[in-house]
């Protein structure tokens, strides 16, 4: 039997394996049972070059679902790239997770601003 672990790190390698092969920028997302974190990575040089995640002020508000957190945190993200002014193509690494719940939301947050993936 395959466990949780193995079958995220899996998944995780599979869609590193094929993003890898493109020379676009990769959205990188990682959540945990409280957080959501995203940045955005140039692999040609190695560098971050933002990032955001739920630890924010803005978002400590009480009250609030976890997938709206999400979508707050994907569009603060898709903010940051708009006034940055980066054009290049981008490509959705959700790493081991399966896109729904939270990773989706996330998404559906930074193309709200208009960034495409």
């Amino acid at each position: 039997m395959i466990s949780r672990k193995r079958s995220i790190k899996k998944r995780s390698s599979r869609v590193r394996s094929k993003i890898k092969k493109s020379a676009n920028l990769r959205l990188s997302a990682f959540r945990s049972s409280k957080h959501i974190y995203v940045q955005v990575i140039d692999d040609r040089q190695g560098k971050t070059i933002l990032s955001t995640s739920s630890h924010d002020k803005s978002f400590k508000e009480k009250g609030i679902k976890p997938k709206e957190v999400a979508f707050k945190v994907g569009e603060k993200l898709g903010e940051l790239i708009k006034e940055k002014k980066i054009k290049d193509a981008f490509a959705f690494d959700r790493g081991g997770y399966l896109y729904h719940g939270r990773i989706k939301e996330l998404a559906m947050g930074i193309r709200s601003k208009g960034v495409k993936f």
